[in-house]
């Protein structure tokens, strides 16, 4: 197992070689691939080929439109088909909503998706009455006049990796990115899961949620909504001692173990017939 991974301001994309099974793991709005860095250490772990790309508008600059968002996941999916015959995309948050757009959109590419805390709805317990408010905010003009602060929580419920998150948060050139939501980002997001919504009944791959009753950024009703619509078989794990960061808090080695074994099963139904790699787009 190697692992290669850019340490610029600008890239900090994880990439791990292994079999000819593939993961993509996308990380989540204004983050980093910081966010999964113990997942794809966790699936690596089991011969998996790994990939986690800085999304581009993502970083130092948090700007952009969700196109440019999906046009850099859906690179990073023909990146990784270059390596693997199968592939399973995972996200986090936003990441999750980008993970359906591509299983929808690249049917033939995407064998499996790997939803954790999959975010349609900014509606946790933590977020301020001004989130709601700013469902009223149609135009980039207006947004770009309007920041929100992090949650206290940060969206992690371990003190210790609360306070460390919080403490990278203030260091600048931190690979977990910085402080803070563009409502800029916030409006891409929405029309992001706009289209999305619209795409859920072309999404017929096995597909995983990771949710937790605790969730302070996204409530709990995002996966059973989602669970509801996709028509693909949906595997449901939810936790009781988290919250939204689920992939760097008390209970991530939990989620590492149950999309191990959702992708397994995968392995197990679909390698043996799994046909060649498709040619990639352009």
């Amino acid at each position: 197992m190697t692992a290669a991974q850019t340490n610029t301001s600008k890239d900090q994309s994880l990439r791990i070689a292994g079999g000819k099974v593939g993961v993509l793991l996308l990380h989540g709005l204004c983050g980093t691939p910081a966010e999964m860095r113990f997942v794809a250490m966790g699936l690596a772990r089991a011969g998996y080929t790994v990939h986690a790309p800085q999304l581009a508008g993502h970083g130092d600059d948090n700007s952009g439109r969700w196109q440019d968002w999906y046009l850099s996941a859906r690179q990073a999916l023909n990146d990784i088909r270059k390596e693997c015959d199968t592939v399973i995309v995972g996200g986090l948050c936003m990441g999750a909503i980008l993970g359906l757009h591509l299983a929808a959109r690249n049917p033939g590419k995407v064998q499996g998706v790997s939803l954790f805390s999959p975010t349609l709805w900014i509606n946790g317990w933590a977020m301020p009455w001004t989130m709601r408010l700013f469902k009223l905010v149609r135009s980039r003009w207006l947004a770009n006049f309007i920041h929100f602060p992090d949650a206290e929580s940060l969206g992690i419920k371990c003190p210790r990796v609360r306070q460390f998150v919080k403490q990278a948060l203030e260091t600048e050139g931190s690979d977990l990115g910085r402080s803070g939501v563009p409502a800029t980002m916030v409006l891409e997001h929405r029309r992001m899961v706009d289209a999305a919504m619209k795409l859920l009944h072309r999404v017929k791959q096995p597909t995983l949620i990771v949710h937790s009753l605790e969730d302070d950024y996204a409530n709990i009703n995002n996966a059973h909504y989602l669970q509801g619509e996709i028509h693909g078989k949906v595997d449901m794990v939810v936790l009781n001692d988290s919250y939204h960061m689920v992939t760097l808090d008390k209970q991530r080695q939990v989620v590492v173990d149950r999309t191990r074994a959702f992708i397994a099963r995968i392995v197990e139904e679909v390698c043996h017939i799994a046909t060649p790699a498709l040619p990639v787009a352009a």
